[in-house]
């Protein structure tokens, strides 16, 4: 009899674990995605929207779910029965499963009261306002800012180095760009090989950065931080802040993240797996996402007796860093025992090409549905 692998949620990890599950696993299981929404969104490309450079796209995730020969329940579970193995939907309909992987994902919250958020998806006109005002001089001194560590702070680099770039583009001079963060520098989780080359790159494009500060709130001209006095602006840009989405039944910590061992499954709870930006794995991006994804479902196909043996995390982070310019491609191992790898080049140093999300199995995937033009959609 097959197993059953219910998926939670529609993101990168779900699809890369449903691709994973059919590779690996085939006719041992049978998998079943859960989400409420119906699309899947590709959101690293809202990055270059208000500059005309990218557009996000959307898929249809029915299909999707197809293609990875997996079934599709637009549906949100709400709570969990681990004893039973049971799901239970928002209107308490019961989903039994053998397996159940948590890729839910994390929840977008305001993050600086008074600044503009950039959400990723849908706030291209909330942005284009903002470059509308550096271009008529009502604006001169924007800032970009992120409010904590638990987020994926590349867009930040990108936004205030997209920004420089059309500026220059355009001729408008006298405009002050300033990232503030709480890293202690520029992409510091990549290693300090990259974070010293970004921050070079940086202060060649006269992009000032404001390291080891938290924003509070921006309000008549001033932003607030921590530590540190107020900082004068005339227009701040966030990022969100993200929570984890507290499923019941699960264990999670007390901002709602899932806490996994190295095989991705959930502490104390048996047969539960969970990947991607729902774990309290500090590092919220698509290729972290997939790689959780792909150590989940070697594990789940092991126990199902398929002779592998599962490999444990051990993250690599790749990006690719719009500049305005060529694209620059990021990439350092985050686990101890590597030394210090990290790199900055000008052509990737990976198998899957110049993707923004770099995954083993969804890249190519993705490549391959754009290709066929049956359930690519723009937003």
């Amino acid at each position: 009899m097959k197993a059953r692998v219910v998926i939670v949620g529609g993101g990168v990890a779900a699809l890369e674990a449903a691709l994973a599950l059919h590779e690996l696993a085939g006719d041992r299981a049978t998998v079943d995605i859960y989400s409420p929404r119906r699309d899947f969104v590709y959101r690293p490309y809202a990055v270059g929207e208000p500059f005309g450079t990218a557009a996000a796209k959307k898929y249809d995730l029915a299909a999707l779910a197809m293609r990875c020969h997996a079934g599709f329940h637009q549906d949100s579970i709400a709570s969990v029965d681990a004893e039973a193995r049971l799901a239970a939907t928002h209107d308490g309909v019961s989903v039994p499963y053998d397996y159940l992987l948590v890729a839910a994902g994390a929840r977008r919250f305001w993050p600086v009261p008074g600044a503009t958020t950039f959400w990723g998806i849908a706030d291209a006109h909330d942005l284009e306002h903002v470059l509308e005002g550096l271009r008529t001089g009502d604006l001169r001194r924007v800032a970009f800012t992120a409010p904590g560590h638990e987020t994926w702070s590349l867009p930040l680099y990108e936004l205030a180095l997209l920004a420089e770039a059309e500026l220059r583009r355009e001729g408008i001079e006298g405009v002050e760009l300033t990232v503030v963060t709480p890293e202690d520098a520029p992409l510091q989780l990549f290693g300090r090989g990259a974070s010293e080359a970004v921050a070079k790159l940086l202060e060649e494009r006269g992009i000032a950065v404001i390291s080891q500060t938290h924003p509070v709130r921006f309000q008549d001209g001033q932003l607030q931080t921590v530590p540190g006095d107020p900082l004068a602006f005339d227009e701040v840009i966030s990022l969100p802040r993200l929570e984890g989405p507290s499923l019941r039944g699960v264990l999670h910590d007390p901002n709602g993240f899932v806490r996994v061992d190295d095989h991705c499954r959930v502490l104390k709870r048996e047969r539960i797996y969970a990947a991607g930006d729902v774990t309290s794995f500090p590092v919220k991006q698509g290729g972290i996402a997939a790689q959780q994804a792909d150590v989940a479902a070697e594990s789940i196909a092991a126990e199902l007796g398929v002779a592998i043996e599962p490999q444990s995390f051990d993250p690599i982070l790749r990006a690719v860093l719009w500049t305005g310019h060529e694209p620059l491609y990021v990439q350092g191992w985050l686990g101890g025992g590597h030394g210090e790898t990290s790199t900055l080049s000008e052509s990737p140093p990976w198998d899957e090409g110049d993707a923004k999300i770099v995954a083993r199995r969804l890249t190519r995937f993705l490549a391959q549905v754009d290709a066929d033009h049956d359930v690519a959609m723009r937003v």
